[in-house]
């Protein structure tokens, strides 16, 4: 059975359908919820996120910011924390760095710099 695809970062000029599929991606890997997906795209109505995930659409550009700092985090996660299953649950856990919270809760307060918080510290970690 060949391996599952790896969601990559969307360049700065990939199609907003390729920015969802990475997004959809990672969502599944990550076994995020309907609501948790809504939240970490900037919380579109629930309509236009249904017609995203069916067919795409435009994206604004913090969405399109959004996706990309979610998937430079995934990659981030697979550089730092080399077994995929440990990767894909680290978002979950507790870390100090975020005051004992995960970095799920963080990225699921909900602003765009929430979510980069957590790509600059995920940076940090990997030297980059």
């Amino acid at each position: 059975m060949p391996p599952a695809a790896t969601p990559t970062e969307p360049s700065a000029n990939a199609s907003p359908s390729r920015a969802l599929d990475v997004f959809f991606k990672i969502a599944d890997a990550w076994k995020l919820s309907i609501e948790q997906q809504i939240t970490l795209l900037g919380a579109p109505a629930r309509s236009t996120f249904y017609k995203w995930k069916k067919e795409g659409g435009l994206l604004s550009t913090d969405t399109e910011d959004r996706i990309s700092h979610l998937a430079a985090i995934y990659k981030a996660l697979q550089i730092v924390v080399p077994d995929p299953h440990a990767a894909d649950t680290w978002i979950e856990r507790p870390n100090k760095y975020f005051g004992g919270r995960s970095a799920l809760d963080v990225m699921l307060d909900g602003k765009l710099t929430d979510i980069y918080a957590v790509r600059v510290y995920l940076d940090a970690q990997r030297g980059g």
